[in-house]
């Protein structure tokens, strides 16, 4: 048992199903940060998606159901600038002020907000450029806190992203509903990736990965998108497995 904070890990929808590896570098980088972390089993979705596309109310209890699940936590650390943004700024519409939304943060903003570390211990021997999704960037003003962590990870090489503040053209289901506009919007981010010669893209949402990290593996660039939450609990000693594919 921790001497640090209770913390509770919400996963996301599609961290838990398609990226678990970036849920579980959470727990090893909150853990090696001394943080009692837990992960709720009856978390479900944070309903974003039902909210985003007009269904409200069905997002209504999702939003309860994260009250609830999380009620008894320090704090709840997201991997996932869209889901902590829904949760902090959206859930009150839905259901009213809680103590679990308003203790929701961003990985990054946890890091540096909450427990007052910039330098995590980290090492990633990789030239990597980042990518600023837009709810974190717009809704979180999250800022540099993410570049200011990567800045301080011994090996990187961290180089600009041109037109960083760029959108992806992921958005959920505009991918979806919008496929020629987000092509479009891909293409350009794709070409400021490249642009830096970088060998990692990182963000800290796992669905604008996702969005890019397809573009750029069909065009077979070799350009490997890892989470911000796996770089940042790769160490010497122990290389998380993005570090050393």
């Amino acid at each position: 048992m921790s001497g640090g904070p209770r913390v509770a890990l919400f996963a996301t929808c599609l961290t838990d199903t398609l990226f678990p590896d970036t849920a579980k570098a959470v727990v090893r980088l909150l853990r090696r940060l001394d943080c009692d972390v837990d992960f709720p089993l009856a978390q479900t979705c944070c309903g974003q998606l039902h909210y985003n596309t007009g269904y409200r109310e069905h997002a209504r209890p999702l939003a309860a159901a994260y009250a609830e699940v999380f009620a008894g936590y320090d704090h709840v650390v997201v991997p996932s600038g869209s889901c902590a943004a829904m949760v902090r700024d959206l859930h009150s519409g839905l259901v009213g002020r809680s103590p679990a939304g308003e203790r929701t943060y961003e990985l990054s903003e946890f890091l540096i907000d909450v427990l007052g570390v910039t330098d995590v211990g980290a090492y990633f021997p990789h030239r990597v450029t980042y990518h600023p999704t837009c709810h974190s960037l717009r809704m979180l003003e999250v800022g540099d806190r993410p570049l200011r962590l990567l800045r301080a990870v011994r090996g990187l090489e961290l180089v600009e992203l041109p037109g960083a503040e760029q959108c992806c053209g992921f958005g959920g289901t505009f991918a979806v509903k919008n496929a020629d506009t987000s092509t479009a919007m891909l293409a350009d981010k794709m070409r400021h990736v490249l642009d830096t010669g970088a060998q990692v893209l990182t963000a800290g949402d796992n669905s604008c990965l996702m969005h890019i990290g397809g573009g750029l593996s069909r065009l077979r660039t070799g350009v490997r998108p890892v989470h911000l939450a796996e770089i940042l609990t790769s160490t010497e000693e122990e290389p998380w497995p993005a570090a050393i594919r």
